[in-house]
């Protein structure tokens, strides 16, 4: 869905983002925010988000990735406000790892409707405006170096053609093992008993 809406100045985006940021690291739910993310493991990962990642290790890769998915809600909140509430233009490109690790956040739904409340934003997200096709040098990427929070992790700042490329080899393992391309059905009964260990 298009927005049309002009997109908000850059440095006005990013001085809004960082402030927001700050106001969420310095809220009183920041720590529980961030915990239960982390602790969200079991229930996060799909087919299609984390296992892009090179190398993926959830020790390894958890806390970057949630630093950059606080850093998006941010720039999306900052975006929504200087819009008047523009959904479509608020749903920024990202690259799938990091909008998976968005989505374990916003699954913290108590934490984060307080936190909206107390600091008076809206951390907008909708699933039907998300479009999948993020590229180096988009807007999200002017955005972000607006913010001043440094080069951005190329390990999970994926574009949409390196996505795909490493899709089409995660789904040959995948089809290997008996699921259906992007995880998305399988054929497995588990009907048979698991062995015992000796």
């Amino acid at each position: 869905m298009a927005t049309s809406t002009t997109m908000p100045d850059a440095a006005a985006v990013g001085d809004r983002a960082a402030e927001i940021l700050r106001a969420m690291q310095n809220h009183a739910g920041y720590e529980r925010l961030t915990s239960s993310s982390m602790k969200y493991s079991s229930c996060w990962a799909t087919f299609t988000g984390y296992p892009l990642v090179s190398e993926w290790d959830l020790d390894r890769d958890a806390a970057p990735l949630l630093e950059e998915a606080l850093r998006v809600l941010a720039l999306k909140a900052a975006v929504f406000e200087l819009t008047d509430g523009d959904e479509a233009a608020a749903e920024l490109l990202v690259p799938a790892p990091v909008d998976e690790m968005i989505h374990a956040v916003l699954a913290q739904f108590t934490v984060m409707t307080g936190m909206q409340r107390d600091l008076g934003l809206a951390f907008p997200h909708a699933t039907e405006l998300e479009r999948f096709d993020y590229s180096r040098g988009c807007v999200t990427d002017t955005y972000y170096a607006a913010a001043r929070w440094g080069e951005q992790p190329l390990r999970y700042w994926l574009d949409s053609a390196e996505v795909d490329r490493r899709l089409a080899i995660l789904n040959e393992h995948y089809q290997g093992a008996g699921f259906d391309p992007n995880g998305r059905s399988h054929g497995h009964t588990f009907d048979a008993t698991a062995p015992t260990a000796a």
